[in-house]
Order: structure tokens, then sequence, then C-alpha cells
């Protein structure tokens, strides 16, 4: 189960770049060192189709996310 354009499971995710290639999106993220939290997120969302059910995860990833911002400036 993929959204245009960003994979929302690590199957599908993976399928996808086999498929087309990486996905932008989770190349930028690779990048920033945050690509694990992220894919928890994703997979979080997956499971649950409610990101409020996955506040843990999505604070993980603002963390990380807000270190690496840290780290550049």
């Amino acid at each position: 189960m993929a959204k245009a354009g960003h994979a929302w499971s690590r199957a599908a995710a993976e399928q996808g770049e086999a498929e087309e290639g990486e996905d932008p999106l989770d190349a930028m993220i690779a990048r920033t060192g945050c690509l694990e939290q992220h894919r928890q997120l994703q997979e979080c969302m997956a499971e649950r189709q409610d990101w409020r059910h996955c506040q843990a995860q999505l604070r993980a990833f603002g963390a990380c996310m807000a270190r690496r911002q840290q780290r550049e400036r």
C-alpha cells in the first residue's frame, strides 16, 4: 500500500525501490540520519491508520530531525 511518491510500509518501499528506484523523500530523509525513525513512523501509520496512535514514533522522528537541524547551525 503506497501513496503517490511515498511508501507507507517498508515492504511497499522495498518493492517500489525495486520497480522505480529509490523514493526521493526516503533518500532525502536518509541523508538526515533519521531514516530508521521515519520508517518506524511509517510502519506505525500503516498498521494503525491514525497518526494519533503513533505519537512516540512521531516524537522520536521529530527529535531526530531537530537534532540534525541543531548540528547544521
